[in-house]
């Protein structure tokens, strides 16, 4: 499409991206197809194409307004849109530049405000994190329905987590939430992966990918904490550890994304650009690992729930389905399975009744062939679906570490 951007908008340090990331668009309505909020809402405004055009109207000068903004936040950034656009627009980080503008020039309510600085502020600290869920379990009775289902249930005992022995070493993002919501999870990546001849060392400096302060208002901030990041792993890269593993794969993509975010840092491009080189998600690491050598065949069944963030931002889709096979788990058909399951971050607390319905829609496709249980590959789906109380949801590596011998 055509552009005219404002003397204003072509101040921006992205600006020369957002020109070229409209000028892609053909505005053929291909994206509405696969857009969850377009299907659920009806209005073209809340589609990738109604929100390109909103975008495109405020860096050409129109005046940004409450309704655009409300737009912009009803999308998921699950970049399904991504997958089917015929001309390869890159909508996320157009979508990305569009919010810092419009969250600029417009003010939130203060219960706003207070929501997402509360969620910058709890989330991204581990031991605070987990202390308040210990709280919450003990209140639980106490607690409304719509937090109270938030909180874990039955949670598999972490076991223990193998000293590191071995020669090849990866680093490997211990996230934020996931430590009190799915302990269990970097337990078992690491029992799996030592048995494979791999440790998992720990950089105790990282912290927070940084995707929820740079998604909720904050990009510096967010982008301070993959500075910090790449920091903390620098040295370890040049020390041989092969990888950055991450078992979430909404960090992973964020991660992965550090090179371009960060390439006009004079400091931090280079280094960036490796780091988000050196990120695997973790089926990366296992696709190619001999893991029937360790693990002992199964038939469970199970269905997978392949987030977006795997594949779509990652472009893994797949491939998790690749290796669950290999080890005999029986999969069932997922009908609809590139739609959002409405996690999508913080989506499910600002957004709470579109997460609600996508959550529940993706239930129903993934319970249609009856599994004994559900796996997924990030830790908000896990949570978000969990919330459901019905199918239990774990993350796939725990079932891979149930069946080694």
């Amino acid at each position: 499409m055509q552009t005219n951007l404002s003397e204003e908008a072509r101040q921006l340090p992205r600006a020369e991206e957002a020109d070229k990331i409209l000028r892609t668009c053909v505005h053929c309505g291909f994206c509405n197809a696969t857009c969850p909020t377009y299907q659920l809402l009806g209005d073209e405004l809340d589609g990738p194409r109604g929100r390109i055009y909103l975008i495109k109207q405020v860096l050409e000068g129109a005046p940004a307004t409450a309704q655009a903004q409300l737009h912009l936040d009803r999308c998921l950034t699950c970049r399904n849109c991504e997958t089917t656009c015929p001309s390869g627009v890159d909508y996320h980080n157009l979508l990305d530049i569009g919010r810092a503008v419009i969250d600029q020039a417009v003010p939130r309510s203060a219960s706003q405000r207070l929501l997402r600085q509360g969620l910058r502020a709890l989330a991204p600290n581990p031991i605070l994190f987990k202390t308040l869920l210990q709280i919450g379990a003990t209140f639980r009775p106490l607690l409304p329905r719509g937090v109270e289902a938030k909180l874990p249930h039955d949670l598999p005992a972490p076991g223990e987590r193998p000293v590191p022995r071995h020669a090849r070493q990866v680093l490997m993002l211990e996230g934020c939430v996931q430590p009190g919501l799915s302990p269990n999870t970097n337990a078992a990546t690491a029992r799996v992966l030592d048995r494979l001849g791999i440790s998992v060392i720990a950089a105790l400096e990282a912290g927070c990918c940084g995707a929820l302060d740079y998604h909720l208002d904050a990009q510096a901030v967010g982008l301070d904490r993959a500075r910090r990041n790449i920091d903390a792993w620098w040295p370890y890269l040049e020390s041989g550890a092969e990888a950055i593993v991450q078992t979430a794969s909404g960090c992973g993509a964020f991660i992965k994304d550090y090179g371009h975010l960060l390439e006009r840092d004079p400091v931090y491009a280079a280094k960036a650009r490796r780091v988000s080189e050196m990120a695997l998600d973790l089926v990366q690491v296992l696709a190619d690992e001999p893991l029937e050598r360790v693990c002992a065949a199964t038939d469970r069944r199970i269905a997978f729930h392949c987030p977006c963030t795997l594949q779509h931002a990652q472009k893994l889709g797949g491939a998790v389905e690749a290796v669950l096979t290999r080890l005999g788990f029986n999969l069932t058909a997922v009908p609809d399975s590139h739609l959002c399951c409405g996690s999508a971050g913080t989506y499910s607390i600002t957004q709470p009744e579109l997460a609600r319905q996508l959550r529940d829609n993706k239930l129903n496709a993934l319970e249609s062939g009856h599994p004994e249980v559900i796996a997924t590959a990030n830790i908000g789906c896990q949570s978000h679906l969990n919330s459901a109380g019905r199918t239990p949801v774990r993350h796939w590596i725990e079932l891979v570490d149930q069946v080694l011998r």
